[in-house]
């Protein structure tokens, strides 16, 4: 699951340490959930042309490419997830979130080798929520991998060694 530093008023949406509280809850125990399915599609597309809306004016805006980025990936549109988190880091090269995010982006598309690298530069940069990134469905291709394996022994076992 993608995370953000950020609250934003359109979405009703926080986000800590990746668990996300989401407005997207079922409307009601007795509707069938087929509908809520198409609701939510539904308010997805309008969510996501409303934020290709802002870009196309303010195409830097920092918050609509999180939100938006986090849209797309949520649609299956990986690739195009991928291309804002890339636009992400670059306008904010040392934002441990956001290159956590491009890390699971990278893993979405299977380049296993950039994941690792924007994981590791993350965790450097100080991310440290170890306990979800072990969790996050979005690294499986990059938990599968053994360079990660290895590295991320290393830091469990560094991690621990400073708690004592």
């Amino acid at each position: 699951m993608r995370q953000s530093v950020f609250g934003h008023s359109f979405m009703v949406k926080s986000r800590v340490a990746g668990i996300r509280q989401s407005r997207f809850k079922p409307f009601n125990k007795g509707v069938d959930t087929m509908t809520n399915k198409k609701k939510l599609d539904r308010d997805a597309d309008f969510e996501i042309q409303f934020y290709e809306g802002i870009l196309q004016h303010a195409p830097d805006f920092i918050e609509a490419l999180i939100a938006l980025g986090d849209l797309y990936t949520r649609k299956g549109w990986y690739s195009k997830g991928l291309d804002l988190d890339r636009k992400l880091s670059s306008l904010r090269p040392e934002d441990p979130f956001i290159l956590y995010n491009l890390a699971c982006s990278y893993s979405l598309v299977n380049d296993v080798s950039r994941s690792l690298a924007s994981i590791k530069f993350a965790i450097r940069l100080g991310y440290d929520h170890l306990d979800y990134l072990e969790k996050d469905p979005d690294l499986v291709n990059l938990r599968q991998d053994q360079r990660f394996k290895d590295f991320f022994a290393r830091l469990r076992k560094k991690r621990d060694l400073q708690t004592k």
